[in-house]
């Protein structure tokens, strides 16, 4: 007997806000299988408010609004019938992020739950990333945001150690270099100390930015992106101007200034744990929320 589920989840970031809603087809004697049925971004930029002013603005507390109540329909057209909201560093770091929450709640009837660094990277582990991390290798997990970077060792199959930085690609590109400078220092010697001892480290990608990345790059799904190609990608980059990473690359207007920090991230992350290569499967914050709410984790 086979039965398809549908379920959503609500991502709001630093950069944008994402709806995904995925089919779970369950069939008796078989692993539940997760389908991604539609994917919504919205390029509310929360992180430009909680970083510089430490508050979300008015109107993008009304654009939030707006926002929910078009999620609301499409997961009614959809016959969602189970979603979840969770909101990330710039939520969690604006001075009026509960009262925001709590007025999209008033508006809407979308709870919104604001969670710490360390769920984040604990809802995105619940994903496909265990397909990858099993058998003896090593492996660095990196989840670059608009407010913040997770990062996370793995080695057979287990957790090393697992941390969240204030190293996100907005908050980047709004602070200044000396306080950019600490942070990657910091970054650096957290890195090296977890993956001195162990031998030929992988990275694992994931965000919106090295996705993109990937699909630059043509490669086939499964297969990695070398340091090398990665570090031209990042020069040629870098020479182009931001109106031209628009109208030559046909990048986002949200995508094409974060994705120059974001690619900084990676490449740092690879040198750091000496890694020469990075795989990037299609796992975000989303699929994990959609994967809790199916197992009741969350």
């Amino acid at each position: 007997m086979l039965k398809i589920k549908k379920y959503g989840a609500i991502d709001i970031g630093s950069n944008a806000i994402r709806l995904l809603v995925s089919n779970v087809i369950v069939e008796k004697g078989k692993e539940a299988q997760f389908k991604k049925s539609s994917l919504v971004r919205v390029p509310i930029r929360l992180g430009a408010d909680a970083f510089v002013s430490g508050k979300i603005s008015a109107e993008n507390t009304k654009r939030m609004i707006d926002a929910m109540e078009a999620f609301k329909l499409l997961m009614k057209v959809h016959n969602v019938e189970k979603y979840k909201a969770c909101a990330t560093s710039a939520m969690r770091e604006a001075k009026n992020g509960i009262e925001v929450a709590d007025e999209i709640l008033k508006e809407t009837g979308i709870k919104i739950d604001i969670i710490g660094g360390k769920e984040e990277a604990a809802i995105i582990s619940s994903t496909d990333l265990n397909d990858l991390i099993e058998g003896d290798n090593s492996y660095l997990y990196v989840d670059v945001g608009g407010g913040s970077t997770e990062f996370t060792v793995f080695s057979r199959g287990k957790i090393v150690n697992s941390k969240s930085f204030k190293m996100g690609t907005v908050r980047l590109l709004k602070n200044k270099k000396a306080i950019n400078k600490e942070i990657f220092e910091d970054v650096e010697k957290w890195i090296k100390k977890n993956t001195k001892n162990l031998k030929k480290v992988s990275l694992i990608g994931s965000g919106g930015n090295i996705n993109k990345l990937f699909k630059m790059s043509g490669r086939t799904e499964g297969k990695p992106i070398s340091f090398i190609y990665l570090n031209a990608q990042y020069q040629f980059l870098k020479q182009m101007s931001y109106q031209e990473r628009i109208s030559e690359l046909s990048l986002n207007p949200d995508r094409a200034d974060v994705i120059i920090p974001a690619t900084k991230i990676y490449l740092s992350a690879m040198k750091w744990s000496g890694a020469t290569k990075i795989y990037v499967p299609k796992i975000g914050l989303s699929d994990g929320i959609i994967k809790s709410l199916f197992y009741n984790k969350l």
